[in-house]
């Protein structure tokens, strides 16, 4: 049996705080859905003016609570949309945004009854309170995550990285840890994240799938890592078009250039070096012109 890996103590508080936050990110997530439920019951016009991620926003919860209703709605003035923007935190656009706003709140669409629609603004009001909690902690775990993480001596290296930023550099370092004995290598690394496919041969048959098990944590950082690495790598990019024309769909793409990057990642940790994209993606960097 291969011992545990001793981590040091500055990884395992890492950990804690790094997988608190990847739960604070979800819960909002939960939060926001509930929300969204609820407003789609009795108040489509607040999803048409804070459509996807904007409704967990700081202006759409400042709004939310002082027009829980449609009736409350209309009786919005932009002068008094514009106060609420800037208690949001908004200080720029304002008047484009109030007349935004203002036309899409105060527009004639179907209602519930009077007593119906006041339910329903008394139990988004009181979701908005979870909401804002979520919200509030999800920040205050980021940054608590990105101080901790920035002392450590591996951030430099891992933050090197195309598309890995201090959250999602924190939440890769948790869960692959810093004993470099742990992954002897990269394969192992690959294998452990969910990244490497199993490839399975008999006869006449041959099956590549996509592997089970794995650790959802650190398979969960690296879609967030591959997608946004997307844009700030030219090999990346090159690499996860390639495997679209060879026929991958886009999970496929993206789980092959997550592996690709781990890889990258592995090798530059066990020899000291920041990343090099000349290096890891020699035949992007030529595709590219660069």
């Amino acid at each position: 049996h291969r011992p545990m890996p001793r981590n040091s103590e500055l990884v395992q508080a890492i950990a804690v705080l790094a997988r608190a936050q990847q739960d604070a990110v979800w819960n909002r997530l939960d939060q926001t859905n509930k929300v969204r439920s609820v407003l789609r019951e009795y108040y489509p016009a607040a999803l048409l003016a804070f459509p996807g991620s904007a409704l967990n926003s700081d202006i759409a919860r400042t709004v939310l609570r002082a027009v829980p209703t449609p009736a409350k709605a209309t009786k919005l003035t932009p002068s008094r949309i514009q106060s609420l923007l800037r208690r949001a935190g908004r200080s720029r656009g304002l008047e484009t945004e109030a007349r935004r706003l203002h036309r899409i709140l105060t527009s004639r669409t179907m209602r519930r009854i009077p007593a119906v629609e006041d339910a329903y603004g008394q139990q988004l009001t009181a979701m908005l309170e979870h909401l804002d909690a979520a919200c509030t902690a999800l920040r205050d775990l980021t940054t608590d995550t990105e101080k901790l993480f920035a002392t450590h001596p591996d951030a430099e290296i891992i933050t090197s990285m195309p598309g890995l930023a201090e959250t999602a550099g924190a939440r890769v370092l948790a869960e692959i840890g810093d004993d470099r004995t742990r992954f002897d290598t990269a394969a192992s690394l690959k294998a452990y994240a969910g990244a490497a496919p199993i490839t399975r041969a008999s006869g006449k048959s041959h099956t590549v799938l996509a592997r089970k098990v794995k650790n959802n944590r650190l398979a969960a950082a690296g879609y967030v890592w591959a997608f946004s690495a997307l844009s700030s790598s030219p090999g990346a990019r090159a690499h996860y078009d390639r495997r679209k024309q060879q026929g991958d769909l886009h999970t496929a793409a993206q789980r092959n250039l997550f592996n690709r990057l781990l890889g990258c990642l592995h090798h530059c940790l066990q020899n000291r070096m920041p990343y090099d994209e000349s290096e890891a993606f020699p035949n992007g960097i030529r595709a590219s012109g660069t």
